[in-house]
């Protein structure tokens, strides 16, 4: 394991995990009693930095090359304009929803269109959920997802959601990193 990473997996343990007896009900719908906050735990500039440069070198160790890096708001619009500070690559963020005004775009930032292979991020992926809706829009833009990234991956849904669409999916730290109980599906039942 990387140096980068290992500081990465602690400053989300310090600033980002929250344990109560009490579960919380997560964005997926699932119960936990570990809340995992990723805009929280990389709300400092050095902390953000770390852990941009851990995905930028997890991005780097699978050998896929990328031209634009975003995911859906507001989970990946830090890892997007990070990571573009760091590689120089372009940065996107796909919208909840399309805006109804204006220029009326789903997504914001690089143009997305054929030959455009995009680096998928997310703060925290249980269900896969959001960041698969960053997917499909990207895909139906006409980019090509080559590699999903997610800061933690709170069970074992994401990578099997990913394998079936055919993208490489890579977490930077999972539920055993940080010694919690996976969420997500049959993980949770």
């Amino acid at each position: 394991m990387s140096d980068l990473r290992e500081r990465s997996i602690e400053i989300v343990k310090t600033y980002g995990l929250v344990h109560r007896e009490e579960p919380f009900q997560l964005a997926s719908g699932e119960l936990s009693h570990d809340y995992m906050n990723g805009k929280r735990a990389l709300a400092a500039g050095d902390r953000l930095k770390t852990a941009c440069e851990a995905i930028v070198e997890l991005a780097a160790e699978t050998g896929i090359e990328y031209d634009a890096v975003g995911g859906l708001t507001l989970g990946a619009d830090c890892y997007a304009y990070g990571i573009a500070m760091l590689t120089g690559k372009d940065w996107f963020v796909v919208r909840k929803q399309q805006k109804d005004h204006g220029a009326q775009k789903r997504v914001e930032g690089a143009e997305l269109g054929p030959g455009v292979r995009v680096l998928l991020v997310d703060d925290v992926v249980t269900t896969a959920g959001s960041i698969l809706q960053a997917l499909d829009v990207v895909t139906e833009l006409g980019g090509e997802v080559v590699l999903a990234v997610t800061l933690v991956d709170r069970g074992d849904v994401g990578r099997v959601k990913f394998a079936d669409r055919g993208v490489p999916y890579a977490p930077l730290m999972t539920y055993a990193d940080l010694g919690i109980k996976p969420v997500g599906g049959a993980a949770s039942a």
